[in-house]
């Protein structure tokens, strides 16, 4: 039986702890981009809709008393930036590239303007569910500390990965993606199509949010985001426009974003804010890896402006 408090197995496991707690946010905002694409648009606003949505969540906690209508309010914030994403990015010669960062910068702006009453109270936060109360290692107590949410992020990812293969709105979400001209002329509506996907991507996003604020780290601040948002721009084609994939390519830069602690926690103290551009310089790594027109757009539906 390996030794659970051997250098090794405490930074393993301070991994997976940190890979749980710190991938959740990419999950969310993965999904809700997966789920955008696939419908044919890019939204690069998913930074703008992060901060909103953790902004919104922890107001709401606070003002409510409940840190669930928080995740709520999160999402529907993100379901509103998300549904003017889809009305603007439909008017003739609007581009959801340039809309997209304008978005991100009206989002921001505005959580940051908001936001600063909510800075200091402090808000009732998700509880967590304690599956590891009989582990003597607290490291692996820690592992197994599991938000509600990041349950709800792997059921979800499944769902999509199921529905979009499988059924009939999904098949026509994927049609209208690849072969626009194709899905008019069968008669189906590509506006209301594209809308009502971006809308959900954006309360996924939303939800996303929430956890920052509500869980880890769990309070509201204007750096709180660190460009998560974006890197799950990234995170998307590095998983190939997969729901699946996105959950396993979130895990990864979860486990990044959490090599700085883990590596503290066993008395690596040197190069420790290194070690904090993980996920940074595994965004970079993944870009270059799939700088390749033939590999980078592997998979990608043919409608996105990306593949044109």
């Amino acid at each position: 039986m390996p030794d659970m408090h051997s250098p090794v197995m405490v930074l393993l496991l301070s991994l997976l702890a940190g890979a749980i707690r710190v991938s959740t946010p990419y999950l969310f905002v993965s999904l809700g981009e997966c789920l955008t694409e696939k419908g044919g648009r890019v939204n690069l606003g998913l930074e703008g809709i992060l901060v909103s949505g953790a902004m919104s969540g922890y107001a709401a906690s606070y003002l409510t008393g409940s840190p669930w209508l928080g995740v709520l309010a999160a999402g529907v914030v993100g379901l509103l930036f998300g549904c003017l994403h889809g009305l603007v990015c439909s008017l003739p010669r609007v581009s959801d590239i340039a809309f997209g960062i304008a978005l991100m910068l009206l989002g921001t702006g505005l959580a940051f303007y908001l936001g600063k009453p909510f800075i200091q109270p402090q808000a009732p936060m998700l509880p967590s569910i304690d599956l590891g109360s009989w582990a003597v290692s607290p490291q692996l107590h820690n592992a197994l500390h599991i938000n509600p949410l990041f349950v709800i992020g792997i059921v979800l990812a499944f769902l999509l990965q199921w529905g979009l293969r499988s059924t009939r709105w999904g098949m026509t979400l994927r049609l209208v993606g690849d072969h626009a001209e194709t899905a008019r002329a069968m008669g189906y509506p590509l506006t209301r199509i594209r809308i009502a996907a971006t809308a959900i991507g954006g309360f996924f996003a939303g939800v996303g949010g929430a956890y920052l604020s509500l869980v880890y780290p769990g309070s509201w601040n204007e750096g709180l985001s660190s460009g998560q948002g974006l890197m799950a721009v990234a995170l998307v084609i590095f998983a190939r426009w997969q729901p699946l994939r996105c959950l396993v390519a979130a895990l990864l830069f979860g486990a990044a974003g959490a090599l700085g602690p883990a590596l503290q926690g066993i008395g690596v103290t040197s190069g420790y804010y290194l070690y904090n551009a993980a996920p940074y310089v595994l965004t970079l790594v993944i870009m270059i890896i799939n700088c390749r027109p033939d590999r980078t757009l592997a998979g990608a539906p043919g409608e996105l402006s990306l593949t044109r």
